[in-house]
């Protein structure tokens, strides 16, 4: 029997990288595991098509999912896209602001909506928010992401401390460089620099991630509340 047996799971940005592996993860421990997101699974996967900076469209998601499987237990807030990296001299205005659409204001429009049938259901939920190392330390010519992702990091915390006595249980996961398809679009001399930071000598797979968040969905993790986990691949700090 999975850690997560019978849990009805929501992952939005769920069809590719660190997302699709959570999705699978999940179903792998027992879940209905669903990809929420704009494009649909390459895989015979439960799908939404979601747009987390729309309204409508996660309003629409929440209500077909729950009278398709009668309940949300977990939601993955994962969706979310790279910046334009330049000094701030430089800044895309345009892009700035489409980063902080998705990578945050989507996070928390998601949050509203499914939490809010959570507290309908009042069983015990987990709601865990995909931050980044880069929103707990600094990055080189990084302005929205960072941005974006320290803002989710402490958003977090906020709602961990007022859902504790609800049973919604909200934890964090800052991922260090993941080895997903986002970076075959960077230049190799980038990616060698990276997996020069990394403490393990390699980048983190996102399968690793995965198992993170398996760990803080289940029940086993009752007693994380609010922590942000910052899992670079093999290794893992609270």
């Amino acid at each position: 029997m999975g850690r997560l047996e019978n849990k009805v799971a929501v992952i939005t940005g769920g069809a590719s990288g660190i997302g699709l592996a959570i999705v699978k993860k999940f179903i792998a421990e027992g879940a209905i595991a669903i990809v929420a997101d704009l494009v649909s699974p390459k895989e015979e996967l439960p799908f939404f098509e979601l747009d987390v900076t729309n309204v409508a469209s996660i309003k629409q998601d929440v209500s077909e999912i729950v009278e398709a499987y009668g309940k949300i237990d977990i939601l993955v807030a994962n969706a979310g896209i790279a910046e334009k990296k330049a000094p701030v001299s430089e800044l895309d205005e345009d892009n700035w602001q489409k980063v902080i659409d998705i990578d945050l204001t989507g996070v928390v429009l998601t949050n509203k909506y499914v939490v809010a049938q959570m507290e309908k259901q009042k069983t015990p939920a987990s709601v865990i928010n995909m931050s980044s190392i880069l929103g707990v330390v600094g990055g080189p010519k990084s302005q929205a992401y960072s941005a974006a992702k320290a803002g989710v990091t402490n958003y977090t915390r906020s709602q961990a401390v007022t859902y504790a006595s609800k049973n919604i249980r909200f934890n964090a996961i800052a991922p260090g460089y993941v080895n997903t398809p986002l970076l075959e679009t960077l230049p190799k001399e980038t990616t060698d620099s990276m997996i020069e930071k990394m403490p393990i000598g390699r980048l983190a797979e996102p399968e690793e991630i995965a198992n993170v968040a398996s760990f803080l969905a289940s029940d086993e993790a009752s007693i994380i509340t609010g922590a942000v986990i910052a899992a670079d691949g093999g290794y893992t700090a609270q």
